[in-house]
């Protein structure tokens, strides 16, 4: 477990890495409670007795495997190795990313029988890196769910994009979108929506 790292980089932690509020910890677990992941996808992260997330940055060439859930409980230190490898690397600043987000990768790493690494086009993005990207293209949301780490683009190894976006769309658990063109799916914790 931990977090590889070349010397050279450092990791400016903001306030924003401080202590999840106890309205956003209720909102969560309303969310969870409300059923954000259909029946299925639930069923399949309470069989287990940890919960564990690999991934691979590919801007930073960071790599990641890390427990971030285990005997019912959310765990920090996986919590914040999380956040530092799916920081905004252009800015350098980490966000907590949302916990009802890595609870979705779970479910679709088992939906799809896959748990290779995935490889990270886009985690969490400072509202400056997102004002530069969407200069850039038209494809960048204004008030992109990447702002408050509920949303990630990324890939995953061994799993074809198609199924890996069917999978995705069935877990019913956010928006969906595809880019093959790039060869990634976004997935975010927003309302329910497909492009």
């Amino acid at each position: 477990m931990g977090i590889t790292m070349t010397p050279d980089q450092r990791i400016l932690t903001t306030a924003a890495t401080a202590a999840v509020s106890r309205r956003d910890f209720l909102r969560l677990g309303a969310g969870v409670a409300a059923g954000l992941l259909c029946p299925a996808a639930l069923a399949s992260l309470n069989a287990g007795p940890q919960r564990s997330l690999a991934f691979y940055n590919t801007h930073t060439g960071e790599s990641l495997e890390t427990v971030y859930w285990a005997a019912g409980e959310y765990l920090e230190d996986g919590l914040r190795e999380i956040n530092t490898v799916l920081r905004d690397h252009r800015a350098d600043e980490t966000w907590p990313m949302d916990r009802n987000l890595l609870d979705l990768l779970t479910a679709l790493q088992a939906e799809v029988n896959c748990h290779n690494p995935f490889h990270v086009i886009s985690g969490y993005r400072s509202p400056a890196t997102n004002a530069r990207l969407r200069g850039k293209s038209s494809g960048v949301a204004r008030r992109s769910y990447h702002m408050q780490g509920k949303a990630i683009d990324l890939r995953l190894p061994g799993c074809a994009l198609a199924d890996l976006h069917k999978a995705a769309l069935s877990l019913k658990a956010g928006g969906v979108g595809s880019y093959a063109a790039s060869n990634f799916i976004h997935v975010d914790v927003g309302p329910v929506r497909r492009w």
